[in-house]
Formats: structure tokens, C-alpha cells, sequence
């Protein structure tokens, strides 16, 4: 339309006509305008695709940098605290700590751990802690010592506890003091190792628990000397992230500094300045938390932590610290969505929101309710050499392939006649894999060769090639988007989590009444991910114990991990390889009037798995009930 006003405005004007010098100007223009106007059109994200290509580039060039100087993120942040040393860099509670303090603090306990452990370069610390700012003072205090961490998930118990702190090789063990009696279920096998463990606290009378606060306090502030690390490079490990995986107990995926830097980048890539607050309240035991902290740091700016998160405080702390960009998992906006309607709601500044997981429709309803904030959907994993990211906003997309992102899709890796994986078409979905080179490595998992080797696919599209195996089906549509459509394998996502089946059926099988368990995943219409469903063979003359079965799981299974719905039944199938049979099971889900067999649903309230009754099951699909 510009176009043809512009061409009339030439035709009515005698001098433009008259003037060939003029008319070529205005032609020439003309021309380009059709041409903008063309690739607009057949190309409506061509400009947004440079400008994320640019972003990338500069990020590989600064990267590089990295490389030559073998910088590790801890570089960065004493560089930001000689630039600006009181600038607010943790806001928790009502509590604001700058650069300077927090550069002090991991000095003391660096410090602390020197005089009280016989630690040194190359060894790791595991810590148990929530998100407070002893979590993020420790861990800076471990790299200045040469030292990589372990971090925790604190709704582990028992035997998954003690399994996670084996496989990281860590001698020492520091813990909140609210996970005091946690620890102490484990302490035996600890002191049996002699594994040396600390308590965040002041006073402590467990015998082979030690205080920790006091050590701290005691500590010198000075500067720790370089020389302590020396040896440190950009591939040795920083920290050990425990995920589910497919099977089996969890496992510690390596991250080494490198990796820590590729995260930290994130935040840059999506424009996140020096000058903006970010809120975090996701667990920084997380890859996702953690890289909100190092991200920070890589931009100079300020974190907002909170301890766990709250819909109902969320708005309020945004409004507290001035928040300008938040971190989400899918939950965290359905669950801001279903809080009650404020006059508020669009009362805050946040500009941006960075995170992985929100359904389609809810992203849209938190758009509607909150305002024009700026919606950066992610993918990725802890352990895997590829990440995703929708930089153009397109709603339901986790990505887009662009010249400078190639990813290669494919549904169980199907092979031709050559003995080659086939790609997937578009709009067909198919397993993300990823290929493993020197830029893209993949390092697997700490002491466990078989699982890591279980992540690599071998002589793909060409002889010798290896893929990283994300485990995930995606599917790409005619413009180049990417879409997350499910998980495959023996695991499933709840609240936020992924749970092995296998581990969980391993839990439930160590009941003397249940002779056979098969785990699996339900969709809940309304809900996030899959819950937890398990089919049940009880021992012959067994009753179901529903009492039993919940105070066997709350004791040994994370609250995520909890089967939400039990399914007894007389046998379960198997494949030929003896393996459960789950497809039926899950297309069959939880629904009373179509299942013959007897359904429990937890009941956190009672303490206890109770019958699941048509009116239930209605009330869990309204959301009435809320699992």
C-alpha cells in the first residue's frame, strides 16, 4: 500500500516525471520497498532470525575470548566486583548483599573449609541446601578452592540420598540445618566412609555432624590466592546436577565450567542487561536455577531469590525488588493463572520471562491477565550438548531452525537399507538427537559408563558419527518451528520433575504385599506433564494396605514422585523380552467407568491411598481436587 501511494505521489508530480535524475531515485526506492515488502512477507521472521544469528556469533566470538584466557564464570564475578563492588547482587527477604559481600562471604568459607577439611584442588563438596544465600556463597567458595559441588535435591531421602552423594566421589558434606534429621537417616554409611559432614548451624549434639555457621564466622575474609586453583580448566567439572534419566536412580550429569558458560549466555542471547533484577524461586539445586545465578553474573545485574515458590507472593515480590525479568517452569504460569484476579495484576515491571515448559493456551492466558511481557521458551537438558530457544515468541514453540541451528529429528531411530537414521518430515514427529563433536561434547554422567553410553547413538547418517539421544520427540512445522510433543522412554514429567518408573517401581516393590510394579505417566486434563499412576500385583492373599503404601512412599519417594493414582490387578502384561507393557495403561489412564480393575488415589490429606470413585475422578478433572 505504501508502495502504490508513493507511485501515485510520482505520477501527479510533474518535477519527478520531468526529472529522470529524481525519477530514478524515487524507482530505485520504490523497488526496495517491494522488496522489503516481499521478504516480509514470504520471510516474516528473516529480521528476527539475523538478529538472534548476530547474538550467537557474538557469543561464540566472546567464547572464544573465554577459551584463550581459560576464564571460568568465577573470573567474571571478581571482574564485577572490582567494577562495581556495592552493587545490590542477592536481594533475599528483606535482606540486600552487593558484590562485595557476597565476594567476602565465599572467602570465609573457602576459608572455613581449608582450616576444618583436609579438601583440595580437583575434589568435590556435595551440599543439601534451599535457595538461600549460604547455597550461592558455598558454591562460589568451591571454585575459588578448586573444588566442584555436588548440589542436592533436597526432596531426596534415604537410600536415592545416599546413592546421589556416592556417585559424585564427595568427602564432604555440607547441609541446611533445616535438613539436620535428613541427613541423619544416612549419617551410619557416611561415618562408615568417613565423609566428613557439616550442619549450617551454630550448635549441633549429633555425634559425626559438625556445626558450620561458627566456622564461617570465625573465617578470614582475605582473598583467596589464585594459585590454590591453578589447575582448574574450562573442562574440568564445576558441579554434578542429578536428573532421572530413563531409568534406574538418578544420575549426576558433569557439568564442567565450559558448560557453565554456554548456560550463563542466556540471558545474554535474549537481552537481558547489567541494569535488570531477576526473580528466581525455582530450586537452584536445578540446572535452571543455577544458570539464573551464573547468568547473572555473566550480565553484572542482580538476582531476586526467593526461598520456594509462592503464586500468591509472586506478584508481590516482583513489585518489591522492581523484578524485570522472571524464570518459570510451565507450572509456575498455570499456577499465577489460577491464583484469584487482582486489580494489581498488571502492576509490576517485568519485561520478560525465560524458561521452558508453558502449554500454549496458558501462555496465551497469562499474556491476557499479566500483560505484554515478553515470553522466551526454552529447551534443553542438564546433561545434553544441545539447547533450543524460541527467540521470536511465537506462542507453543520451544525453538526455531534457522541456517545457524540444525537439529536432526527422528522417531526411534529408524535405519534404511545402508544401515543410516532417516530424518523425520516435517510436521511428523521424531526423537531430537543432537551430534556429539568438539564444540558440542557430551561428558554423561559421574561414575557411570553404561548409562552414559546408553545417551550416544553410533554410525547415524554417516560411518563413525556419534549423537547425543535427548530421549524427547519433537516435531518442526513449514515455518521452521519446533515443537516439544512428549518424552519416550521409562520417565515422565510432574511438577516440574522428571521421574524414572524405574526407580519408583523399585521403591514400591521393597513392600512385603507387592509382588510386581508398573509405572507409568496419565495425562490430567488441565495439568502440566504427566502424574505418577502405578499398576499393582499384590502377593498372593495380600491385601492393598492403602495406609501402608502411603507412609512406604512418603518415606522413600520425593512428593513429585508419589504415584497420585494405584491400579491393582490380577497380572501384568509383559513383552516378549519381559518387559512391561504401558501404551495400553496409558491411553487407558484413571478413568473409573472405563476400568474394571480396583483405583486408589493418593490422598495427602488422610495419609492414605483411598478409593478412586467416579464423583473423585470428576473433581480431579474440574481441578476441585488438586493433586
Amino acid at each position: 500500500l505504501l508502495s502504490l501511494v508513493i507511485w501515485l505521489v510520482i505520477l501527479h508530480c510533474d518535477h519527478g516525471v520531468n526529472n529522470p535524475s529524481t525519477m530514478f531515485i524515487w524507482m530505485t526506492f520504490l523497488f526496495c520497498l517491494l522488496w522489503i515488502g516481499f521478504l516480509y512477507h514470504r520471510y516474516p521472521y528473516f529480521l528476527q532470525d539475523v538478529q538472534n544469528s548476530v547474538k550467537f556469533a557474538l557469543v561464540r566470538y566472546t567464547l572464544s575470548k573465554v577459551r584463550e584466557r581459560n576464564d571460568t564464570i568465577l573470573d567474571r564475578f571478581l571482574d564485577c566486583v572490582k567494577r562495581h563492588p556495592h552493587k545490590p547482587f542477592i536481594l533475599f527477604e528483606d535482606e540486600s548483599y552487593s558484590y562485595l559481600d557476597t565476594d567476602r562471604q565465599s572467602n570465609k568459607v573457602a576459608r572455613a573449609l581449608q582450616q576444618h577439611t583436609d579438601i583440595k584442588e580437583g575434589d568435590t563438596v556435595a551440599i543439601l541446601f534451599g535457595n538461600q544465600p549460604f547455597f550461592l556463597w558455598i558454591w562460589l567458595g568451591l571454585v575459588k578452592l578448586g573444588c566442584s559441588a555436588a548440589l542436592l535435591n533436597y526432596n531426596m531421602r534415604s537410600r536415592s540420598l545416599l546413592h546421589c552423594f556416592s556417585c559424585s566421589g564427595a568427602n564432604v558434606l555440607i547441609a541446611g540445618k533445616e535438613y539436620k534429621e535428613v541427613v541423619e537417616e544416612i549419617l551410619p554409611t557416611l561415618t562408615e566412609q568417613k565423609v566428613k559432614v557439616f550442619v549450617l548451624a551454630d550448635q549441633c549434639t549429633t555425634a559425626g555432624m559438625e556445626t558450620f555457621s561458627d566456622k564461617i564466622r570465625q573465617a578470614s575474609s582475605e582473598p583467596i590466592p589464585v594459585d590454590v586453583r591453578s589447575n582448574v580448566r574450562l573442562m574440568s567439572p564445576a558441579v554434578y546436577i542429578y536428573t532421572s534419566g530413563t531409568t534406574g536412580l538418578p544420575k549426576a550429569a558433569v557439568l564442567t565450567h565450559l558448560r557453565l558458560w554456554n548456560l550463563s549466555f542466556v540471558q545474554s542471547t535474549f537481552g537481558v542487561s547489567s541494569t535488570d533484577v531477576f526473580y528466581l524461586n525455582l530450586p537452584l539445586y536445578h540446572t535452571s536455577g543455577l544458570m539464573a545465578f551464573t547468568g547473572t553474573i555473566e550480565r553484572g545485574s542482580t538476582l531476586a531469590l526467593r526461598s520456594k515458590f509462592s503464586a500468591s507472593h509472586f506478584w508481590d515480590d516482583c513489585r518489591k525488588y522492581n523484578v524485570t525479568v522472571i524464570h518459570y517452569i510451565g507450572e509456575t504460569m498455570r499456577y499465577l493463572c489460577s491464583t484469584q484476579k487482582r486489580p494489581s495484576d498488571r502492576n509490576h515491571k517485568v519485561r520478560m520471562a525465560i524458561g521452558n515448559g508453558v502449554r500454549a493456551d496458558v501462555w496465551r492466558e497469562f499474556l491476557n491477565r499479566f500483560g505484554h511481557i515478553s515470553v522466551k521458551e526454552l529447551y534443553g537438558s542438564t546433561e545434553g550438548n544441545i539447547g533450543l530457544s524460541n527467540y521470536t515468541g511465537k506462542v507453543g514453540a520451544v525453538g526455531r531452525v534457522n541456517f545457524f541451528h540444525k537439529v536432526k529429528l527422528q522417531y526411534q531411530p529408524l535405519r534404511n537399507s545402508e544401515g543410516f537414521c532417516v530424518e523425520a518430515a516435517t510436521g511428523e514427529a521424531g526423537l531430537l538427537i543432537s551430534q556429539i563433536s568438539q564444540k558440542a561434547p557430551f561428558i554423561g554422567y559421574a561414575r557411570d559408563p553404561k548409562q552414559t553410553e546408553k545417551k550416544r547413538l553410533h554410525d547415524v547418517f554417516v560411518k563413525g558419527d556419534q549423537y547425543f539421544n535427548t530421549g524427547d520427540l519433537l516435531w518442526i512445522d513449514e515455518e521452521n518451528f519446533i515443537y516439544f510433543q512428549d518424552r519416550i522412554g521409562d520417565t515422565f514429567r510432574w511438577k516440574g520433575e522428571n521421574v524414572a518408573t524405574n526407580e519408583v517401581s523399585d521403591i514400591l516393590t521393597t513392600m512385603p504385599s507387592i509382588q510386581e510394579a508398573n509405572v507409568y505417566g496419565v495425562k490430567v486434563p488441565g495439568q502440566e506433564g504427566r502424574a505418577g499412576m502405578a499398576a499393582l500385583r499384590l502377593k498372593e492373599g495380600e491385601p492393598f494396605d492403602g495406609t501402608g503404601t502411603f507412609r512406604h512412599v512418603s518415606r522413600y519417594l520425593p512428593a513429585y514422585a508419589r504415584p497420585r493414582f494405584i491400579r491393582i490387578q490380577n497380572c501384568l502384561t509383559v513383552t516378549g523380552t519381559f518387559k512391561h507393557r504401558k501404551v495400553k495403561l496409558v491411553e487407558e489412564g484413571f478413568k473409573p467407568d472405563e476400568i474394571s480393575d480396583r483405583l486408589y488415589i493418593l490422598d495427602d490429606k488422610d495419609k492414605c491411598y483411598v478409593p478412586l470413585t467416579q464423583r473423585m475422578y470428576d473433581s480431579v478433572v474440574s481441578g476441585m481436587i488438586k493433586l
